[in-house]
């Protein structure tokens, strides 16, 4: 079986698994579309409607779709515009803003718990591959992108995205010269 197969094939049970945390703790189990939304929001703060479309690359109607169910349930709170009416800006509340926490708190002891039953050497495998799998999305959602280049081979730059030279070695970007590239990695 080939690495993409492999990652595919990896990648759905363990968000599934990390989600099943949740649970187990009570945490209301939101769809991923929303924990999305609301890291948008949390994280790059207030913004329209059409802004969140941009920054999670979905459709504006799918927005006000998932905009509608969350203000409904106290997640989204929509500010009219102070310059143009037909415009609403939105915002995490309050509750979205506790929950998204607690749902980091959790899924992070679950991952450390984890992490901790491997040993040292396969949980520095792991770290290595952050960075790849950093770039691994950068590279997927600029193959997503309408008219978007194809993918560089090793050595040539990542095209449409303003990344490092695709490396055959397997060295890290940041890493040259035994140097950290200081990025933190989230919680899933």
């Amino acid at each position: 079986m080939d690495t993409a197969t492999r990652i595919g094939r990896l990648i759905g049970p363990l968000r599934r698994a990390v989600l099943r945390t949740r649970r187990i703790e009570g945490l209301p189990d939101l769809p991923e579309a929303q924990i999305e939304l609301l890291r948008s929001l949390a994280e790059d703060g207030p913004c329209t409607p059409r802004e969140v479309a941009g920054r999670l690359r979905i459709a504006p109607s799918t927005v006000s779709n998932l905009v509608r169910a969350m203000t409904a349930s106290g997640l989204v709170e929509r500010t009219p515009s102070a310059t143009d009416l037909r415009t609403v800006r939105l915002a995490a509340s309050p509750k979205a803003l506790d929950m998204l926490g607690r749902y980091d708190r959790v899924s992070t002891g679950a991952l450390r718990r984890a992490l901790d039953e491997l040993g040292p050497e396969r949980r520095e495998v792991l770290e290595r591959a952050l960075p790849v799998f950093a770039e691994l999305l950068t590279v997927l959602e600029a193959q997503s992108q309408p008219g978007a280049a194809s993918v560089g081979s090793p050595g040539e730059p990542v095209r449409g995205t303003g990344q490092e030279p695709v490396r055959e070695t397997g060295q890290e970007p940041g890493r040259e010269n035994g140097q950290e590239s200081g990025q933190e990695s989230g919680a899933v």
